[in-house]
């Protein structure tokens, strides 16, 4: 299905998320989910919304002196307007930079989804878009029972992917497309993140992407190595995302 077509077959049958917002999801860990969900914040903030960004699950901690902090959390934060309980953006700080089920259990955590959806709750409550940013790829588990698209279904949101263009990502981002579309939730866009700069073929990977994926590309974000939320905000496409979560 072309662009043209998968617009014309959301306008014939919208998708109304329970909340306005998007969660945010990659073919892996470490292909830019946050820099494009804090770009996504950006945008809707640079668009006159109340926006916030939420972490449910953050793996990896360090202690500033005070608290203990996690990166991501920190750059969704820094883009947002609304102030609310930092507990509601990141109800979950794990300390061990691993799957969140296995740092989870390390510290005696439990999880519960829940928890997550009150926190995500209260969030769209005081805003106009909530900008969710999972943790690792699509079905990341969150403990014995429940995956991340558990999670993702639980609250309803329409999912932006972020595709880390290298070797192997054409499989990984059908597959994702293949898990999202099961859990009945749209996929709004992706987004092609050049990971690797010695990737010789990146134009044709693109290019292979857009002719599978039912969605459109919302943006290239180009190698470059500590890209901001400003600059990469004008590489994607703020048309496809203001005024089509809700």
């Amino acid at each position: 299905m072309n662009t043209a077509a998968y617009r014309a077959y959301r306008a014939h049958r919208p998708y109304r998320a329970r909340h306005k917002g998007i969660f945010v999801t990659g073919t892996d860990t470490g292909v830019g989910k946050t820099l494009v969900a804090s770009t996504l914040v950006h945008l809707h903030v640079a668009h006159g919304l109340r926006c916030v960004g939420m972490k449910p699950v953050a793996s990896g901690a360090f202690h500033d002196g005070q608290r203990w902090c996690n990166e991501d959390v920190l750059a969704l934060q820094a883009q947002a307007n609304v102030q609310v309980p930092p507990h509601w953006v990141n109800p979950y700080l794990l300390r061990r930079a691993t799957a969140p089920h296995i740092a989870a259990a390390e510290q005696g955590v439990a999880i519960e989804l829940e928890h997550l959806a009150a926190c995500h709750a209260h969030l769209a409550a005081a805003s106009d878009c909530v900008i969710v940013e999972g943790a690792g790829g699509f079905m990341v588990p969150l403990d014995a029972r429940h995956n991340t698209d558990d999670l993702v279904a639980r609250l309803g949101l329409p999912v932006v992917l972020v595709v880390g263009m290298r070797l192997g990502c054409i499989n990984h981002a059908l597959l994702t497309q293949q898990a999202i579309a099961a859990r009945g939730l749209p996929l709004l866009g992706w987004v092609a993140n050049e990971i690797d700069p010695a990737e010789a073929c990146m134009d044709a990977m693109v290019q292979s992407l857009q002719a599978r994926l039912h969605a459109p590309l919302l943006g290239r974000l180009p190698w470059q190595p500590g890209m901001s939320a400003q600059e990469a905000a004008a590489r994607l496409s703020s048309a496809a995302l203001i005024g089509t979560t809700g």
